[in-house]
């Protein structure tokens, strides 16, 4: 990474070990803590699915959090655009505040197009291993653009909006996601396929 994102080399910035674990915080949570990357086109589903898992999991007494693309835009990401870089560092920022997370024993929910593979493996890679689980909510782009909620896609078609993911920007599907969804069912259906992941992985125990 170069230019404005570049990382200080300063030797006097280094990582502090506390005497709280994460292991400490998942006891008190009562239960492991987990980042559920969800990953799709826009309209696929993404934030309303998460959305959805969430409610479940706080009204079973799980502790949540919800990273939504869109909100993470308007503060700790506000100065970022949609240019490749761009894109590499909204991811990266969002992957390290998760990651941060995580550390308290949170399950962890993110909701991001996040259209490049090497960038959803940057992400896993920050994790240790088995805490990081790739959803693909897989929509056809014609369910999408017809679903269009933010009217993104009427903006393309009128020429007002470039480099949208699916149209002129590539979006590379996961290749082997933790779990790979049919955006087309019921959001009941999906939600519940998520729990049942998460007791089959441990993370949680309902």
């Amino acid at each position: 990474m170069t230019g404005r994102y570049q990382q200080p080399n300063d030797d006097n910035v280094v990582w502090h070990m506390h005497p709280v674990q994460r292991a400490d915080r998942e006891r008190l949570h009562k239960h492991r803590s987990a980042v559920l990357w969800f990953t799709g086109l826009s309209g696929a589903g993404k934030s309303t699915l998460a959305s959805a898992l969430e409610q479940t999991l706080y009204s079973k007494g799980v502790s949540t959090y919800l990273l939504d693309g869109d909100n993470v835009r308007h503060g700790l990401c506000r100065d970022l655009g949609f240019s490749d870089d761009d894109r590499r560092e909204n991811i990266r920022r969002v992957g390290e505040v998760a990651r941060l997370m995580l550390d308290a024993g949170l399950i962890v929910l993110s909701a991001l197009i996040s259209p490049h593979c090497r960038e959803r493996q940057m992400v896993r890679d920050m994790l240790p291993v088995g805490r990081f689980i790739e959803v693909f909510v897989d929509t056809p782009l014609t369910i999408c653009q017809a679903r269009d909620p933010k009217g993104l896609y009427n903006q393309v078609r009128r020429g007002k909006l470039h480099n949208f993911t699916g149209i002129d920007s590539i979006y590379q599907p996961p290749q082997q996601p933790e779990i790979h969804l049919n955006g087309t069912q019921l959001i009941t259906e999906l939600t519940t396929r998520l729990l049942e992941l998460l007791n089959e992985r441990i993370i949680i125990n309902l």
